[in-house]
């Protein structure tokens, strides 16, 4: 059954929203191109090796299993498929989020694989593949829940929210009241305690909390109707590598390889739209 959408007033809202690791401002970036000629492409090809920005600490999407193990995770996994596909090697420099742009301008990597969402502001600063995930605001209550299928049901009742997360405005702006906390496992906690009715945070993040658990008896009582698209990033005139990606990608999901990663790491094909 399809869950009910956001209203429209909502949606506009929630344009926008990505991953709590994906809502920060970039600087304008410097162009990969050497006298106009983009030669991103052919720096790869030549070089036999693609090098690919990541966090590493981003469970499960660029992380160490057991904190120390082999880097893995879903970014990670699509990002060495494509270099497979174009006959190079994926190499991986971890850094923190809040320096990952300022790598991928300095030229220290190719290319972010870190769950960067498509925003506006981004695509005036750099080149972006063709989108690889796909996600919505949902609503999380407990799974016999039947008095909230839509964010206007939301109005009077209290939910769990970071302070510092988009899903507090959204919550606040559909009539909730909210109480603060410091992230997803806190809110989980109290929606299953019963001392708050919902937690509105992003459609991976429960599904990854669903393949964990196994779902710990909360469900999906509601979605956005806009969807946030992450992508991998690049600098800016990188259009004959990103180019090339993007033919990978298709390649990729034609063969099903992206639904198969997909599924080991959110038991659902979060791939397409």
């Amino acid at each position: 059954m399809r869950r009910r959408l956001i209203p429209s007033i909502l949606a506009v809202t929630a344009l926008g929203l990505g991953l709590a690791a994906c809502s920060t401002t970039d600087e304008a970036a410097p162009t990969a191109t050497s006298g106009g000629q983009d030669d991103s492409l052919t720096s790869v090809q030549e070089a036999g090796v693609i090098v690919f920005g990541t966090e590493g600490t981003y469970r499960p999407f660029s992380y160490h299993e057991d904190g120390s193990g082999e880097l893995t995770g879903f970014d990670v996994e699509i990002a060495r498929a494509v270099a497979a596909e174009l006959g190079v090697e994926a190499q991986f420099e971890e850094t923190q989020w809040d320096a990952i742009f300022a790598g991928l301008e300095s030229g220290r990597f190719d290319a972010i694989a870190n769950q960067v969402s498509i925003t506006p502001e981004r695509e005036e600063a750099y080149t972006f593949s063709a989108p690889y995930t796909f996600s919505r605001g949902v609503v999380v209550v407990p799974e016999d829940d039947t008095s909230i299928t839509s964010f206007a049901d939301l109005e009077g009742k209290t939910t769990a929210q970071s302070l510092t997360s988009n899903w507090y405005t959204l919550a606040e702006e559909s009539g909730a009241n909210v109480e603060a906390v410091e992230g997803w496992a806190q809110a989980v906690a109290l929606v299953q305690q019963g001392r708050v009715a919902a937690t509105i945070n992003d459609e991976l993040t429960f599904l990854d909390h669903e393949t964990q658990t196994g779902g710990d008896g909360l469900k999906v009582a509601a979605e956005t109707e806009d969807v946030s698209r992450q992508a991998f990033a690049f600098a800016a005139g990188s259009q004959e590598l990103a180019d090339a990606v993007d033919e990978a990608l298709a390649t990729l999901a034609e063969d099903g390889t992206l639904a198969e990663i997909s599924q080991t790491y959110f038991g659902a094909d979060v791939t397409q739209e």
